[in-house]
């Protein structure tokens, strides 16, 4: 007579998953744009060049540098 089938292993559900492996991807996006909105508004940088002395609003042309063509 012909043997049954044998057992090889027994499937069982996976427990519940907790909250926190349910939704750590939204915590970390939500945290993730909260320091990038932070760190875009908050944090500027310094310009790290002394500033500039101040030039005139308004000066008068210099001479044009032009030399007329022999022809």
């Amino acid at each position: 007579m012909a043997k049954g089938p044998a057992v090889i292993g027994v499937l069982t559900k996976p427990p519940k998953a907790t909250w926190w492996k349910a939704n750590r991807h939204k915590v970390f996006l939500t945290v993730g744009l909260l320091v990038g909105y932070w760190i875009g508004t908050h944090l500027h940088g310094t310009p790290a060049s002394p500033p500039a002395t101040p030039r005139p609003g308004h000066s008068s042309p210099g001479p044009l540098h032009i030399t007329p063509r022999s022809t």
